[in-house]
């Protein structure tokens, strides 16, 4: 190679490792000279070729720069014509990190994302307040807010619990790092490594996670997109001793979108306390519901402290800052020690700031204005996936929180729409991810948080097109039947 030709390789390498990134300035012709102790014109020549390969454009009187790819609405002709099937065999939590890792891409639709669209939140005026908070400090915030946490916060959440129908004692709340690390504290406070803990299947594919990095083992129980989590089945593992707690996500529980009824919910608890057995409530969706009244909570049904309730502000007000809480009932005291023990603080900054948005910012006006625009774009995606999936497809009916399940025809395995999705830059989650076995392999879950806009219908068109593909090109697929699943309950199916 000539050394302008190798020059441009080499810059044509540190593009393609990231180290430059797209719109960002590129060193100077003359800079680059001195650095690689080539002639000006050796230099200009490598540039000229890079542009000409479309990596770097120029710019007058600026320079030159990493090309911007504009990426239009995804179609048949983005999807690589060697693009296979995805290893069926993936191990699921390698699953979850490519798929994540797939989400943060540069022009990746994120109809797999697990999280809401950023732009719907007032991120900006907390990060406004906390910045101002920060600035006048005082020392004891140098450290961040020792468990329980900041005590404003602390009784902002315990007004919104009564504003919303359930009493508690602010002393019982513990502020912690999102949902996520509350699940963690009460899942370590309630069992020891070894013990089963009964979970919904399908379920949150972050909860398996956080069961198997405890050493604790994931009991799968059958759920449906009604009822919830099966109650005979539940009642079957606990008298066969297999577990020591459960946990579970009764309220637009995530990926099934499922609101488990109010007779179902007090019969869950009352299960549990009769076995006297802890049972964590995942409720970071509550507060998303399309329904004018809010759904009640297990913890409105505990009267022995056995109901461990989890929630945060990362899907209702902020997801940048990782508030939030529990009310670990009867395990208050491990929680907190356990808290103290894990992360010793939460940074004050972010809790102050979010209790004084609770109390002067207008919390609620914001929830409806989310709720209308969620509400809105869940008739619209399940629609349009109802129109172009092919015949037999089934989507939920979520009465509230951004997640859509769809099941696939049998024929079609998730893995393999997943893969051809990836390669035409969708992203979307394969219900391999939430269970331990393969029950769901005919399933994914759809984000529609995010704007609906041309390219988000495009993709979710072209996603029926490849679903067509699938079907009409492969046999049906041996595939385990999820245990007890009732086939349509909850349930809308494609005619």
């Amino acid at each position: 190679m000539k050394l302008y030709e190798q020059l441009a390789d080499t810059i044509r390498q540190q593009i393609e490792d990231g180290i430059m990134l797209a719109g960002e300035k590129i060193p100077s012709v003359r800079r680059t000279s001195q650095q690689y102790q080539l002639s000006i014109s050796t230099v200009i020549r490598a540039y000229l070729l890079l542009e000409s390969r479309g990596l770097i454009e120029s710019r007058p009187q600026s320079g030159y720069f990493v090309r911007t790819h504009q990426q239009g609405a995804p179609t048949h002709a983005d999807i690589p014509a060697a693009a296979g099937q995805m290893s069926r065999d993936m191990a699921p939590a390698a699953l979850v990190l490519s798929n994540m890792r797939s989400i943060n891409s540069e022009n990746r639709i994120p109809l797999g994302s697990p999280y809401p669209d950023p732009t719907l939140f007032p991120s900006a005026r907390i990060s406004q307040l906390a910045h101002g908070l920060y600035k006048r400090r005082d020392r004891q915030e140098l450290m961040g807010s020792l468990p329980p946490g900041n005590p404003d916060l602390i009784r902002q959440i315990a007004r919104r619990h009564l504003e919303t129908g359930l009493p508690v004692n602010p002393a019982e709340i513990v502020v912690t790092e999102g949902a996520t690390e509350a699940i963690n504290l009460c899942l370590q406070a309630i069992s020891r490594p070894g013990d089963g803990i009964a979970v919904e299947a399908p379920t949150y594919y972050a909860l398996l996670h956080a069961i198997e990095r405890i050493g604790m083992r994931a009991v799968p129980v059958p759920a449906d997109g009604v009822n919830g989590i099966d109650l005979p089945s539940l009642h079957a593992v606990i008298e066969a001793g297999q577990v020591a707690g459960a946990v579970v996500m009764p309220t637009f529980q995530n990926p099934m979108g499922f609101e488990m009824p109010e007779q179902r919910k007090r019969a869950l608890v009352d299960l549990m306390a009769s076995h006297r057995l802890p049972l964590i409530e995942n409720d970071v969706y509550g507060e998303l519901h399309y329904a004018e009244q809010r759904p009640r909570t297990l913890k409105a049904f505990d009267h022995h402290g056995l109901v461990l309730y989890c929630s945060s502000f990362s899907k209702s007000l902020s997801p940048e800052h990782r508030i939030g809480w529990t009310l670990p009932g009867r395990y208050r005291e491990a929680v907190e020690r356990l808290k103290f023990l894990n992360t010793v603080s939460t940074p004050s900054h972010p809790q102050r700031a979010i209790a004084e948005y609770l109390q002067n910012e207008g919390y609620d006006f914001h929830l409806r204005r989310l709720r209308k625009t969620l509400a809105q774009q869940e008739r619209i995606m399940r629609a349009t996936v109802l129109r172009f999936f092919p015949a037999g497809t089934q989507c939920s009916e979520p009465g509230g929180g951004y997640l859509l399940w769809v099941t696939l025809p049998r024929s079609i395995l998730a893995m393999d729409l997943h893969a051809r999705a990836q390669a035409a830059g969708i992203s979307v989650a394969p219900g391999n991810m939430f269970s331990t076995d393969n029950a769901f392999a005919h399933c994914i879950r759809l984000n529609y948080s995010f704007a609906w806009d041309a390219g988000i219908e495009q993709a979710v068109r072209l996603l029926g097109e490849i679903a067509h593909e699938l079907a009409a090109r492969a046999p049906a697929q041996p595939v385990a039947e999820p245990p007890r699943q009732a086939p349509l309950n909850g349930l809308t199916k494609a005619s």
